[in-house]
């Protein structure tokens, strides 16, 4: 579902500075396999997601998500994959403080053409299986972290995606809160989803449901 084949990432500082992040990754994650990237900050797990998810594109190599090379793909079709076929929660969330938790779980699919009815009950079944149904109409800046958190998983979710990408999804949450991440993550892989997250939170690195541990440091494979 996921692989990398030889991937650098270079960036230019000035023109004659170059900072090497990543050199030389490959690896590859299975359909419905769970993969943990870890590494101390700065290691390039941040970079690693940014180009799985086509954010940004590598200075080498090859990246194929779901039989698709995008290493190369124009902008506009990399947004279209990200769209269809993947589903990314972030450290800080990335949620509009001043909409409904519903209307930034939806946000995804606006530029789609699925009607708004449907929209919404994607989204309200999706709130419900996380328990936070009765937040639908709730500002997020008046949410609590876990709640926040399940609307950024939720958001994920709506546009139905193979891929879960997630980056340092516990870095601010308390450990209960943690726990709570890593049962809807266990719950995702059932369901057979995909899972590549990055973290050094050591909660993640005893799970018996994690396939494969991916060390990275310095910006290269250990």
């Amino acid at each position: 579902m996921i692989e990398l084949k030889s991937v650098d990432k270079i960036y230019s500082h000035g023109e004659h500075e170059e900072i090497g992040v990543l050199k030389n990754i490959s690896f590859s994650v299975k359909e419905n396999e769970f993969s943990l990237l870890t590494g101390p900050s700065g290691s390039g797990k941040s970079t690693i997601l940014s180009i799985v998810g086509g954010l940004s594109k590598p200075t080498n190599g090859e990246v194929i998500i779901d039989n698709k090379s995008i290493a190369k793909l124009p902008d506009k079709f990399s947004a279209l994959l990200r769209r269809e076929k993947i589903g990314f929660i972030f450290q800080k969330f990335n949620l509009i403080n001043n909409l409904s938790a519903i209307d930034n779980i939806t946000i995804p699919l606006i530029p789609t053409k699925i009607s708004k009815s449907e929209i919404e009950q994607r989204a309200e079944k999706i709130m419900t299986e996380l328990s936070i149904f009765n937040k639908r109409d709730v500002l997020v800046e008046k949410l609590s972290g876990g709640e926040q958190q399940r609307v950024a998983i939720a958001r994920a979710l709506v546009n139905e995606p193979k891929i879960i990408l997630a980056d340092e999804p516990t870095a601010n949450l308390d450990k209960k809160l943690s726990l709570d991440f890593i049962q809807i993550i266990k719950q995702l892989k059932d369901a057979g989803k995909t899972i590549l997250l990055a973290s050094h939170d050591p909660l993640f690195t005893d799970l018996d449901c994690i396939n494969n541990i991916i060390k990275i440091h310095l910006g290269e494979i250990q």
